[in-house]
């Protein structure tokens, strides 16, 4: 079971990336054990279509919930086809995010949130 996190930097002490489609990195993380892989956004330098490329690279590793803090419609829509739960934080280090995941106390987000 892994969650992914949006994150400015490849680890999880560093700050959640606001920007899904634009974040520099995607942590995958087992909440349980913290162990941890970051991949770079493969769609970050795109011109255009950036959500959805990055929601299909996301998706290839099936994640039971994605964090982030804002996400356009289109790329929320492909994730939910999936059936992965995705949710908002802000201000937050990557580690704090899982927290408050486990904890159940971040936002699940239904539509895009900008």
């Amino acid at each position: 079971m892994s969650i992914c996190i949006t994150a400015m930097e490849d680890n999880i002490d560093c700050k959640v990336d606001q920007r899904f489609g634009r974040c520099k990195y995607f942590i995958f993380v087992d909440p349980e054990t913290l162990k941890y892989e970051a991949i770079n956004n493969p769609a970050l330098s795109e011109s255009g279509g950036v959500g959805i490329k990055a929601a299909s690279a996301v998706l290839k590793y099936s994640p039971e919930a994605i964090i982030t803090g804002l996400i356009g419609d289109n790329a929320i829509k492909v994730l939910q086809t999936a059936n992965a739960g995705v949710y908002s934080c802000k201000d937050v280090t990557v580690r704090e995010a899982v927290a408050l995941y486990k904890d159940g106390k971040l936002e699940r987000l239904d539509t895009a949130n900008n």
